[in-house]
């Protein structure tokens, strides 16, 4: 309903800031980090907004960028995260290094988060990583690493699939391939490698 709001930056508080526009001041909650970079009081800022209607509550949802915006839809539609947990997880890691954590399986980054163990740090990856992927905001960003996250875990996906039509069973596969560094690894390589250590 509401894509963004642009206006004078009324107050800021803990947790949420008031933009004023046109003599209607509005609430947004924002994460710690993106209130730090808005500006001061008086300025003209302009939030990308998540507006969510609930039975008891509205709330307005703000964000620097696109990107911070896409990251907390794909956040709040893990189970069990709702929309203060995903401020708090876009306080502690940036965009960027959330979706390269989700694609390459990273659970040790994801625990440093604060409220995230590892059982909740094992859904986010499973409820997101085709999701993370498929993302056009990522694809389209000219970040290295998540593009090189994303090759290698299509390479493994390959290579798991070859092996399986080989008759392996596939939690041996990807035990197996866990073991392999894979970096600069071809698809080919990658299956010959996880031959060797199921033929052992």
């Amino acid at each position: 309903m509401l894509a963004y709001i642009k206006g004078t930056l009324e107050s800021v508080m803990k947790g949420y800031v008031v933009i004023d526009v046109g003599g209607l001041g509005y609430k947004v909650y924002m994460s710690d980090t993106s209130i730090g970079k808005l500006g001061k009081i008086g300025d003209k800022v302009k939030v990308h907004t998540y507006y969510q209607v609930r039975e008891d509550d509205i709330s307005i949802f703000g964000f620097n960028t696109s990107e911070e915006l896409i990251m907390f839809e794909l956040m709040i539609s893990v189970s069990g995260i709702g929309a203060k947990t995903a401020l708090t997880m876009l306080s502690v890691i940036e965009p960027s290094k959330f979706a390269l954590a989700v694609i390459s399986e990273d659970v040790t980054t994801l625990t440093q988060i604060p409220g995230i163990g590892p059982k909740s740090a094992k859904r986010i990856i499973l409820e997101l990583k085709d999701k993370v992927k498929k993302e056009e905001q990522i694809a389209q960003a000219q970040n290295v690493e998540i593009q090189k996250a994303v090759i290698n875990d299509n390479k493994v996906a390959e290579a798991v699939s070859a092996l399986q039509v080989l008759g392996y069973n596939k939690k041996d596969i990807e035990k197996a391939i866990n073991t392999i560094d894979k970096k600069n690894l071809t698809v080919e390589e990658i299956i010959k490698k996880g031959l060797t250590i199921l033929s052992m």
